[in-house]
């Protein structure tokens, strides 16, 4: 590792736009835990001393909702993700903090803290009452990805071939318009294309694709934005926070994994389980080594790439998806320690430090910090 890289993430706050640490801990019954420490090494992608090794100074918690939760269920559920990042916090309150804002952030970062600003993912939780934007906003809530796996109450999702709504819903138009209103970032990743150009002609405020990547590596996956929705993105001057996982990034990878993808669904169907059930991540990661579908860290740095030379610097920012990819990142971006390793090849390819700083954070600051401006509460 070079110094100039090592130097870079420290000097820089490095902000991730989807860390699925929250639904890792729910999986492992912690959600009423009264103490979860984070200071010691765990097998997982995040825990304070790899975030540190990192630089890793902001990683938004992701509140993930599996589609199958009803509205109430989804409710819920979100509630005590919520709960249970307050309770990550109070338990590590010497390496950890809350961050409301830009402000925050840099505040904690002088405090040589890391923040744990949070996004939900998967607005099923708001049920079919746009009180409860608000509602989640007062608990720390500062963007929504709009829909997950399936078509839900707002919109169609990328990985359903339903179409529900063609786009959006009209409660999802008023939920646009409220997340506007309030400061809560719009989340377009998951999104249909239709509901990706709904939302870019409906939204005021500049958009983020908080884990996504580009479509040209993985054609036919529309999980992933095309170089046109890349484009119209920025020009609504918003964010594409790369995706890190293995099957986002590269074609051959991308294949493999839709076929185990194929093989966990119709297992999961065989023997009637639900989604977070243990068994099926084994079967899963049985059938990752079987098949060795990785990566490698040059595919992410090649994606950031075509995204520069597509619509510049300033719409750039990482998305990993540590802890909720499973047995699927690249090789060389195993989890939240090797950021220096991005950084390095950026380096290589004479990206300067200042557009580094830009990936690293300053770009995603800016629609943050625009999507909070006159917001009302």
């Amino acid at each position: 590792m070079s110094y100039q890289a090592e130097k870079l993430s420290r000097e820089n706050i490095i902000i991730d736009g989807h860390i699925d640490l929250p639904f890792r801990l729910y999986k492992k019954n912690l959600l009423f835990e009264k103490k979860i420490e984070l200071d010691k090494e765990t097998s997982g992608n995040f825990d304070i001393p790899k975030a540190v090794r990192g630089g890793l100074n902001c990683p938004f918690m992701s509140i993930y909702i599996p589609s199958d939760k009803n509205f109430d269920e989804a409710f819920v559920l979100a509630d005590n993700l919520i709960d249970l990042v307050d309770n990550v916090i109070k338990s590590n309150q010497k390496n950890l903090a809350h961050a409301s804002g830009p402000s925050d952030v840099d505040q904690n970062f002088i405090e040589n803290k890391i923040s744990l600003p949070m996004g939900m993912e998967n607005g099923s939780a708001l049920g079919k009452d746009i009180n409860n934007i608000k509602y989640f906003f007062s608990r720390g809530i500062r963007y929504l990805t709009l829909t997950h796996a399936k078509d839900n109450q707002i919109c169609d999702s990328s990985y359903d071939s339903k179409r529900t709504w063609n786009g959006l819903s009209d409660f999802g138009v008023e939920v646009i318009k409220e997340m506007n209103k309030i400061g809560m970032m719009v989340d377009v990743s998951h999104v249909s294309d239709k509901t990706f150009y709904e939302v870019l002609k409906i939204s005021k405020k500049p958009l983020v694709a908080t884990h996504s990547s580009p479509r040209k590596f993985t054609p036919g996956f529309e999980r992933n934005m095309s170089d046109e929705m890349i484009i119209d993105l920025a020009e609504n001057g918003g964010v594409i926070m790369i995706n890190f996982g293995s099957s986002f990034v590269n074609q051959r990878s991308n294949k493999i994994f839709s076929e185990i993808e194929k093989k966990v669904k119709d297992y999961k169907t065989k023997k009637n389980l639900k989604s977070d059930h243990k068994e099926l991540d084994k079967y899963k990661n049985d059938l990752i080594n079987e098949m060795n579908p990785f990566a490698s860290i040059e595919d992410v740095v090649e994606t950031i790439d075509h995204v520069y030379k597509l619509v510049g610097i300033d719409h750039i920012g990482f998305g990993s998806d540590f802890d909720g990819l499973g047995n699927s990142l690249p090789e060389g971006l195993k989890d939240v320690s090797m950021y220096p390793n991005i950084i390095e090849r950026l380096l290589k390819k004479n990206y300067s430090e200042e557009d580094i700083k830009k990936i690293c954070c300053e770009n995603l600051f800016r629609v943050w910090n625009a999507n909070l401006q006159n917001h009302q509460t």
